[in-house]
């Protein structure tokens, strides 16, 4: 042996005692049993929020131009496993419905809303977030989602389609209005639409979806419903009403007085104290309805009555968009003491395709507010699935070892086994905390001795015991001791049989 040869086994003999030194001082300084007492349940309880928000944290102060805008708000990382069950629970829905998805733009013509939702409603008067563009055309951020379905429907020509077509979507809409419980400026919803069939069953279809969202969530609910008429009956009913609340003008709010000359409708929909004992009295529509509507309602209540769905006839209930024809409906928590949180909403709109410039459809929708069901899942202290922590993380010390360690996170990833790392990271003992943090079961080690002997250190996190194991046969191992197995993992014994052949 030469005297190089020899100098280098010298170098080298003492970089491997050090780097198994630094090994042994970092996996000492860990905690046998930090990992059970950092480690997360598989469900996550109620967070405290304000009374609008859907888990609100604390904010640090920031310079104003740094905040999110008034009824703005960001979905932090704590909060999504909530928002990622309602949507699991929603899609679920969509599919065994026979729904297909639709994207539709978040930025439409004015006009479009302006035809559809009904120029003197308040949405269009005093909600929508209308600009003009660069080009000077009037555009609007959706305040809805219904009005850009239909447009969809009539612009790609499925009415030539065969009937009827299904829809869902889900999405942020935008209503300037004020923050209120469960609602902000920019909100989200899941929704449903059919297009194409006027049976009073597909009326009670979307209902039946609601209640069973619901129920799914575990959330107590009442389904409102009532019938708006048609154009054959509503102009009549109307008029009716308006005599009524004229003859009692002068005990009226200011915003029913403005009603009774521009949406009578909406005066049902009054909540000013001073107006109710007059609501209390008013005509109601059921009482008024042609005789179509009358048995089209009729047939959606036996529907219900066959599918056991609870309901109560709200004479009161119209909604606030005037494209509803007949059918309007809501659903209410039945845990608030005034018992009028409105969890979701929808009707029937046959008239509306051909506001817009098509020909008569029936269509029939249901949208889905998303930040108010997670409001009163948390308020019910309703569990969710968080999820799953990694199981393996890769610890290295040196640049041989670096280099070694990301292959091997590739490859455990590869064949289903959720891993982490911190390759940024030099220091074992850093190393080792975050792993200690992420609640673990195994973290894996490599050091420069372990490189030269082909070898890799399996730390149990939980028991505080490592073990030496040959690096070739590192992936098996992990999958044995995970206890890896059945067809969920099919991928992995694939993968293991693969590098096994090699």
């Amino acid at each position: 042996m030469d005297i190089v040869t020899a100098l280098w086994f010298l170098i080298m003999r003492k970089k491997t005692n050090i780097s198994t030194i630094l090994i042994q001082k970092a996996v000492k300084k860990t905690r046998p049993t930090a990992s059970l007492k950092s480690s997360s349940t598989v469900t996550q309880g109620p967070v405290s929020t304000a009374p609008h928000e859907a888990g609100q944290v604390t904010k640090t102060r920031t310079p104003k131009q740094l905040q999110s805008l008034r009824g703005m708000r960001d979905i932090l990382p704590s909060e999504q496993s909530y928002w990622q069950f309602l949507k699991e629970k929603c899609l679920r829905l969509s599919e065994e419905y026979g729904f297909e998805r639709i994207d539709v733009p978040v930025l439409e013509a004015a006009s479009l809303f302006e035809r559809a939702i009904g120029k003197v409603t308040d949405i269009v008067e005093k909600e929508m977030f209308t600009f003009p563009d660069r080009g000077g055309d009037s555009v609007t951020l959706r305040p809805e989602f219904t009005a850009g379905a239909a447009r969809a429907y009539l612009e790609h020509g499925f009415m030539n389609q065969p009937q009827p077509v299904k829809w869902y979507y889900e999405g942020s809409v935008y209503r300037y209005q004020r923050p209120q419980y469960g609602r902000q400026r920019e909100f989200h919803q899941w929704g449903f639409e059919i297009f194409g069939d006027a049976h009073p069953v597909i009326d009670a279809s979307l209902m039946m979806l609601a209640a069973n969202l619901y129920a799914d969530l575990g959330l107590p609910v009442t389904l409102q419903l009532n019938s708006v008429g048609d154009v054959v009956c509503r102009a009549a009913y109307e008029k009716v009403l308006l005599d009524y609340y004229r003859s009692h003008r002068r005990d009226l709010c200011e915003d029913c007085i403005q009603r009774t000359h521009r949406n009578p409708l909406r005066l049902l929909d009054c909540k000013q104290e001073q107006c109710q004992p007059i609501k209390a009295e008013a005509p109601q529509f059921v009482d008024h309805l042609c005789e179509a509507c009358r048995d089209h309602l009729m047939k959606i209540l036996e529907y219900l009555d066959e599918l056991d769905i609870s309901y109560v006839l709200n004479p009161y209930l119209v909604r606030g968009l005037d494209y509803y024809t007949r059918t309007v409906f809501e659903v209410w928590s039945q845990d608030d003491e005034m018992g009028r949180t409105a969890l979701a909403g929808g009707g029937r709109y046959d008239r509306l395709l051909e506001t817009l410039g098509g020909r008569p459809t029936p269509a029939c929708g249901l949208s889905i507010g998303m930040e108010v069901a997670i409001i009163k899942m948390k308020e019910s202290n309703i569990e969710v699935p968080v999820p799953s922590r990694p199981a393996v993380f890769i610890a290295q010390l040196g640049e041989p070892a670096k280099r070694k360690a990301i292959r091997l996170f590739e490859e455990l990833r590869r064949s289903g086994v959720k891993v982490a790392a911190s390759f940024s990271k030099d220091g074992l003992k850093a190393q080792m905390d975050a792993a200690d943090k992420l609640g673990v079961r195994y973290a894996v080690i490599l050091g420069q001795k372990e490189i030269m002997d082909g070898t890799i250190i399996i730390r149990d996190m939980e028991a505080g015991i490592q073990e030496i194991y040959d690096f070739k046969k590192i992936i098996p191992e992990i999958h044995k001791k995970l206890e890896v197995k059945s067809v969920v993992h099919q991928k992995a014994a694939d993968y293991i049989s693969d590098k096994q052949a090699d």
